[in-house]
């Protein structure tokens, strides 16, 4: 089968290639610059401008483009943030628009984001307030954008993502780094929620939410066992053999990250429901084993 996956190069689009690879698929990944690029027997890359009637029938789309939430937030970065995701959404459904035999699935990453922050609340996919923080904004507009292609016929799902866990890029590597060097423990006052989920799960998940036609709308990409940060930070330290005992105040990290610190320092708790309740089976449904997985390769001494 024939798949479009934009964010192809970005780091959960590296994975979603790969298994689709590795499943005999033919992959087309959009990306700005082609040519910087290599095609393979089963990976061809291109841009935008493609014309889609060259294109062979796409059986699916996935979305996964947008300028990384990592860095300091300054307005020009925030811009960027929503701009990047609201354009290629655009792109991606007007590329859509002019394939002859319109895909069977639109997969659009998305973020928990959506729900804003908590202590306390338990938010699952039946919650559909949004926040009111930027990030919720953002999310609001980007899966907006990507419901217009429903309009097109097309079964629409919108991924949102937790905080994903995965050896050498997203979370992970920037929480590990710390801890490697005898400074691991709560971030702020450690009561916040991590809604974080394994990478190998979060390609499972879209493949899953790809081949399962009743799936539509959001649905959250989680494990279904969140943590608050205090509890994560010390199965982290004690999955790497160091100690628990630095605490990193509020304040510093709003100096040192601005307003990207409220990534860090608040969260919420967001529960699976929807993939439950379609009997997903979790790979990594619980943080010792996907920290297990993650790092066991990895040299800590």
């Amino acid at each position: 089968m024939n798949y479009i996956v934009s964010g192809g190069t970005g780091f959960v689009g590296q994975h979603l290639v790969s298994a689709l690879e590795k499943e005999g698929n033919h992959i087309f990944v959009l990306t700005r610059n082609p040519k910087k690029h290599t095609n393979s027997l089963n990976i061809t890359f291109i841009d935008f401008t493609y014309p889609g009637e060259k294109l062979p029938p796409i059986e699916g789309v996935v979305n996964l483009a947008g300028e990384s939430l990592f860095g300091y937030w300054t307005k020009e970065k925030k811009k960027k943030i929503l701009e990047s995701r609201i354009n290629t959404t655009q792109k991606v459904v007007h590329l859509m628009e002019t394939l002859q035999e319109k895909p069977r699935v639109f997969i659009s990453g998305s973020a928990i984001g959506f729900y804003g922050v908590s202590e306390d609340l338990i938010f699952t996919e039946a919650s559909t307030e949004p926040g009111n923080d930027f990030l919720a904004d953002v999310v609001v507009k980007w899966e907006n954008e990507a419901r217009k292609a429903t309009d097109l016929g097309i079964r629409t799902v919108f991924t949102r993502f937790g905080v994903i866990l995965g050896k050498d890029n997203g979370a992970l590597p920037f929480m590990t780094l710390p801890v490697k060097w005898f400074a691991g423990g709560k971030l702020g006052n450690g009561e916040q929620w991590m809604s974080w989920v394994h990478v190998e799960d979060v390609v499972r998940m879209i493949r899953f939410c790809m081949d399962n036609e009743s799936i539509q709308g959001p649905i959250n990409v989680t494990a279904p066992n969140p943590k608050r940060n205090i509890d994560f930070m010390k199965t982290l330290t004690k999955t790497i053999k160091r100690p628990f005992w630095f605490h990193t105040p509020s304040p510093l990290l709003n100096l040192v990250t601005g307003e990207m610190s409220q990534l860090i320092l608040k969260g919420q708790y967001v529960l699976p429901r929807k993939a439950e309740d379609h009997q997903y089976s979790f790979s990594y449904p619980y943080l010792e084993e996907a920290l297990q997985s993650l790092l066991k390769d990895k040299d800590h001494n």
